[in-house]
């Protein structure tokens, strides 16, 4: 010790750095710090808990193979163990944005667990005879291959515990609204011009259906991350690895996971590519397009209230203005939209980082797994509150639906197979001119009887395409 026991002196090839004394981790972590004060961002929770389900599955793995002592190895899943519960989280200090693969975070693991495992063996940090992180801690692995682990396992861990269900609570609450409002009749519109007739419920049904196609996707482009290629090690050959450590640590991590990981199928192309990365951020796209549409809807529908659509009312949830006394804002729905922005943007950032893999290693996966975890987590959290604070909460303005209904000039469709095309067309164009209902105007421009004109302009009918029965 130096300096009255503050620091611990560390050293590593590049030469000695003196290091808190109560901290965990070490020379290389420090290393990382001094070099990359660049965000302030550290890699998320998630990430952690699979850095510390990889170092716990190898250490039982090497154990079982008798490559690493007992008592060390049993010392470092200890270790490991309390670094999946999160007791270690702020010891965890490398920036987001370091050097390519990893290599500081992955030792940033690998030095808290070592210093960790020597405390259990009764040793005082820094003794890394007793405990190597190298050696021990890291024994069969590269950074190479467990960053990419820890990828997989944490976005998936993600996806299965937080986003899957709460895209489902969402669809949920969609489609209560598509049931509760399936008789409330109103105009549809294309090209934000009124067009036939729809029911709110078909509209809100449109919008669950998005959801489930959507979770749907996330199900599928899942599948391909529970390929691992731990035990690949530098380059996918699996050198300094026992043939049978990687069945036995990921036997391990699907233990712990409740998830069935699997040997990545080419070790190689895992170690290489970033694809199953790009596949499910692609997939997170398509969902956040989704809640673009499903929003950008809510907000029109709701405009008003006295100068807009007016169709639907939102749940009030905070004053909506500074000046403006009495002003109520769609809050949930304008923080959903800048959800889905930022879920799209960081598709991009992960699709520029999956490109840039050279011959053996994509070293891009710092940034990868950071916006890859963030939408993720945005995606998940945006839609159990949208659900819950603006879905679920969603009533009908059934008179404002039904008058503009009723004073759609493009009634006029339904009397087309009467009537004739340019027939209708005339009538639409003097119902627009006159301010007269389609009605009103077809009795005095045409032959059709009341009874039939009541049987063609039931606005519900046209809905369901009844016209015909």
């Amino acid at each position: 010790m130096s300096s009255a026991s503050k620091f611990r002196v560390e050293k590593d090839f590049l030469g000695e750095v003196e290091v808190p004394a109560d901290a965990y981790y070490g020379v290389q972590t420090l290393r990382a710090v001094g070099n990359f004060p660049i965000s302030g961002y550290r890699l998320p929770r998630e990430f952690i808990r699979a850095q510390g389900i990889i170092k716990y599955s190898a250490a039982k793995a090497n154990m079982e193979l008798d490559l690493l002592d007992r008592k060390i190895g049993d010392a470092i899943a200890k270790a490991a163990r309390e670094v999946i519960e999160g007791k270690f989280d702020s010891s965890f200090v490398v920036d987001v944005f370091q050097a390519g693969a990893g290599t500081s975070q992955n030792m940033n693991a690998n030095e808290v667990i070592a210093n960790r495992a020597i405390e259990l063996l009764g040793g005082e940090k820094g003794n890394y005879k007793l405990v190597h992180p190298n050696d021990h801690v890291n024994m069969a692995q590269s950074t190479n291959d467990t960053f990419h682990v820890a990828i997989h396992i944490s976005a998936l861990e993600s996806i299965v515990n937080d986003l899957l269900p709460a895209l489902r609570t969402l669809h949920a609450s969609l489609k209560r609204k598509s049931e509760e409002f399936e008789d409330v009749v109103k105009i549809g519109r294309t090209h934000l011009q009124d067009a036939v007739p729809v029911t709110l419920g078909q509209e809100f049904s449109g919008y669950a259906s998005m959801i489930e196609h959507g979770i749907g996707r996330i199900e599928r482009a899942s599948e391909n991350l529970k390929e691992l290629n731990f035990g690949g090690t530098a380059v996918g050959t699996g050198l300094n690895a026992h043939p049978r450590f990687t069945e036995l640590a990921i036997k391990e991590v699907s233990a712990l996971t409740k998830i069935d990981f699997r040997r990545a199928s080419n070790m190689f192309e895992a170690t290489q590519s970033l694809d199953a990365a790009v596949e499910i951020a692609a997939a997170l796209k398509v969902v956040a397009v989704s809640f673009t549409k499903i929003a950008n809807d809510l907000r029109l529908l709701s405009s008003g209230p006295a100068a807009g659509l007016g169709e639907i009312f939102l749940p009030s949830v905070q004053p909506g203005s500074s000046i403006m006394p009495g002003k109520v804002n769609p809050s949930i729905v304008e923080m959903f939209n800048m959800v889905a922005m930022q879920i799209i943007s960081n598709d991009l950032c992960v699709s520029l980082a999956g490109q840039a893999g050279q011959l053996e290693l994509n070293v891009m996966m710092p940034v990868t797994v950071w916006d890859l975890l963030l939408s993720i987590k945005i995606a998940a959290n945006g839609s159990t509150v949208f659900a819950k604070r603006c879905v679920d909460g969603i009533t009908a303005n059934e008179t404002v639906c039904r008058t503009y209904a009723e004073m759609s000039s493009q009634l006029s469709t339904a009397l087309s197979p009467k009537i004739g095309y340019e027939k209708a067309a005339e009538i639409a164009k003097k119902s627009v001119a006159t301010k007269r209902s389609i009605r009103e105007i077809a009795k005095q421009m045409t032959n059709l009887s009341d009874e039939e004109l009541d049987k063609l302009l039931d606005i519900k009918k046209m809905t369901s395409n009844q016209l015909f029965d």
